[in-house]
């Protein structure tokens, strides 16, 4: 026996033990040069198929379409741009040269007239007219009143005017029917006499390029008939036509239209050539319109010099038969916070209106000041007004 080894046991640490195996050297490729760099490239392998279980429970994700190809894309882009046309839609032909009609017509008056106005709801509001001091109205009456109430909503409106003074009543409803597809009108007048009564019903529709309106009521003591058509043929030319039966004088009216419109152009600083302003207004046009049953010509032309700013139109209307003509030049200035109209026809006559704001916000009171003076018949007509309310 070996006592020393019995007292002092001896114990092995892990400087003595043996050495471990070097870890394996990476795989070479076919030139014998390691493709280290190859296998950090290489993808990670696909994810593992979903187990029977979690398919079964529900939780396997949705199985996502294809996108569709670029053949499908352009199929269906064509299929949208054959339903586009060029042409767009005129508007109505009682519309076609209204705004020359609102530069060349100007409502000048005499006296003082005020107009108090109340939005009683989001859809109700009334107005209160005054006009005093005034030579303009019948029955040698130098004063009026009147009262107007209108009700508006997503579908239409309607509006009623009394003149307690004369006795008279007038309405308007306008309502969209068919689901939008056309627009009801119906215009109703009465009086304390009766004579001048009437009642007038229309129904407007039409399509992209297209318009068209339908008349029938009592006009004068007798029925009235009309229809008319306002067609875009191209994308600057439109035509129309209008035909109107009066019963109370047997009269069949008849009248043509063409307008061609022109883009608004500006000049770019240090170029000649004109592009078109983009979202510059109405644009340009010249309207002829030709009344076969008076035998009158009707030329008009409006020009945006300024899109927004500044407006000239020129009205030219005669009669080819006697040669007799009638001519009529207005201009309309805006400002920031003023308007400035300005007309001037063949026989002399100016005409001016001017509107001021008197403050910024919406709904601000306004102030106006008309003027007339005709050379021709030393007549001279001065008049202001003051618009209070929203």
């Amino acid at each position: 026996m070996n006592i020393p080894s019995i007292l002092f046991p001896s114990f092995r640490t892990r400087c003595d033990a043996p050495p471990l195996s070097p870890p394996p050297l990476p795989p070479l490729a076919a030139g014998g040069e390691m493709t280290a760099t190859q296998s950090s490239n290489t993808p990670p392998p696909p994810p593992p198929p979903a187990s029977s279980s979690s398919s079964s429970s529900g939780s396997a994700p949705a199985s996502v379409a294809p996108p569709p190809s670029p053949r499908e894309d352009d199929d269906s882009i064509a299929r949208a741009a054959s339903t586009v046309s060029s042409c767009s839609n005129p508007g109505p032909l009682e519309g076609a040269t209204w705004d020359v009609r609102r530069l060349t017509s100007l409502d000048t008056y005499d006296g003082a007239r005020i107009d108090v106005s109340k939005q009683l709801s989001p859809y109700f509001s009334v107005v209160h007219s005054f006009h005093l001091g005034t030579s303009m109205l019948p029955d040698s009456r130098n004063s009026s009143y009147g009262f107007t109430a209108q009700m508006n909503d997503e579908e239409g409106f309607m509006m009623a005017r009394v003149d307690p003074e004369r006795g008279t009543v007038d309405g308007r409803i306008h309502r969209s029917v068919l689901g939008g597809l056309a627009m009801a009108k119906l215009q109703v007048g009465t009086s304390a006499e009766g004579s001048n009564d009437q009642l007038l019903g229309e129904l407007d529709f039409g399509a992209n390029t297209w318009t068209a309106n339908l008349k029938y009521g009592s006009m004068g003591g007798g029925n009235v008939v009309g229809c008319n058509y306002f067609q875009a043929v191209s994308p600057r030319l439109a035509l129309g036509a209008e035909g109107m039966y009066i019963g109370a004088n047997g009269n069949m009216l008849s009248s043509y239209t063409a307008k061609l419109s022109f883009p608004n152009t500006v000049y770019e600083s240090g170029e000649g050539d004109a592009a078109p302003v983009p979202g510059g207004g109405p644009p340009s046009y010249l309207a002829a319109t030709y009344n076969a049953g008076q035998g009158m010509l009707s030329v008009n032309y409006k020009r945006s010099v300024t899109p927004s700013r500044v407006n000239v139109g020129v009205s030219l209307e005669c009669s080819p038969i006697t040669l007799e003509s009638q001519m009529m030049v207005g201009a309309e200035f805006n400002l920031t916070r003023s308007k400035m109209n300005v007309c001037v026809d063949g026989t002399g006559r100016v005409q001016s209106l001017l509107e001021a704001k008197l403050g910024r916000e919406p709904g601000s009171p306004s102030l106006n000041f008309a003027a007339e003076l005709d050379h021709g018949k030393s007549l001279m007509r001065f008049g202001y007004g003051l618009n209070i309310g929203s």
